[in-house]
């Protein structure tokens, strides 16, 4: 049985306390961040160690902080170990004038569309991804809408009439 702090102790073997920190233990499940430039890196170690085997990506999602200045934009991996039934969440963190993650599509086919999915509502820019188009809203959007700077109500419709929702 592999423990959360075997991986920890690897990861910070490996690669040391300046990529992977920051290692956070949540109802049994790890935690780690590293940055853009490591990412690829450290998932191919997970991937290929002989013992942890993190091969099955199992979701990677966007998050918007609009107040942590140059980190206001963060992609989390989640990664499964099918073999050891171990599971790990990898975040990462980039400023929102420059969202640029490399692509993890050559380690998970399965990131293509998850990555399309981030980059459609939050704005990445997955380099070296191979069809980095919009996967749900219409290509002539110019904003992501899962931002916090989204505007949640569209001050111009008609179609609403205060009086219904008690206005």
């Amino acid at each position: 049985m592999i423990t959360n702090q075997e991986i920890v102790d690897d990861l910070i073997g490996k690669f040391g306390e300046d990529v992977v920190f920051n290692p956070v233990e949540n109802y049994g499940l790890l935690n780690v961040e590293t940055t853009a430039d490591h990412i690829l890196a450290v998932v191919k170690h997970l991937y290929e160690h002989p013992r942890f085997k993190f091969q099955f990506l199992t979701d990677l999602a966007g998050i918007h902080f609009p107040d942590a200045k140059g980190k206001e934009l963060g992609v989390i991996y989640h990664l499964h170990s099918l073999e050891n039934n171990v599971r790990l969440i990898i975040k990462l963190y980039v400023p929102i004038e420059n969202p640029v993650v490399p692509t993890l599509v050559n380690q998970f086919a399965c990131a293509n569309w998850m990555e399309r999915e981030a980059y459609d509502f939050f704005g990445f820019d997955f380099e070296g991804h191979p069809n980095l188009i919009r996967i749900l809203n219409v290509e002539e959007m110019d904003y992501f809408p899962m931002r916090k700077e989204y505007p949640l109500e569209d001050a111009t419709r008609k179609d609403k009439i205060d009086e219904l929702f008690g206005r």
